[in-house]
């Protein structure tokens, strides 16, 4: 087996739609990034490749090429499962942690679960996502943008 951890943040300001998980969240603040600021799926990503020792999000999809620009992250993610796949991990579980004082996560958890199923081809029991505030402490605390930690462990194909 093996175990990654994924970390991602980015601040609001953007005109962007609000995309965590693929699922697109009505809320007045975007994500600013290079792609489309899904950070679930990057933290994710990176996750998935410290499991693997592949590297990091940024090897891959680097922030200077404009073919990445506004990307839908989704792809990218995919694009990564089709690697790891090639070396015969399958997805044991993968824990997810959405930090944020706004907006509310809960309506929208189950669609990013199955979103991350349908992508990873894995069962959406193999999936958890919950959400938490910073309590009002720091950046998060002061609304200036989103984070998210990933837990994920592969196990090799039998």
């Amino acid at each position: 087996m093996r175990i990654g951890y994924g970390f991602d943040l980015h601040a609001f300001g953007s005109i962007k739609p609000l995309i965590i998980g693929g699922v697109l969240i009505p809320y007045k603040k975007g994500l600013i990034a290079h792609s489309n600021g899904d950070l679930l799926i990057h933290a994710v990503i990176d996750a998935l490749l410290g499991a693997t020792a592949m590297g990091d999000i940024g090897s891959f999809f680097p922030s200077d090429n404009n073919m990445y620009k506004n990307i839908d992250s989704r792809i990218l993610l995919k694009k990564i499962w089709k690697k790891i796949e090639l070396i015969d991990y399958v997805i044991s579980n993968i824990d997810i942690t959405i930090i944020t004082e706004y907006p509310q996560m809960s309506p929208y958890i189950f669609f990013m679960r199955s979103n991350l199923s349908s992508d990873l081809n894995t069962k959406i029991d193999n999936i958890s996502i919950k959400a938490t505030s910073s309590k009002s402490i720091g950046c998060i605390g002061r609304q200036e943008g989103i984070a998210c930690q990933a837990v994920v462990m592969l196990i090799k194909k039998i």
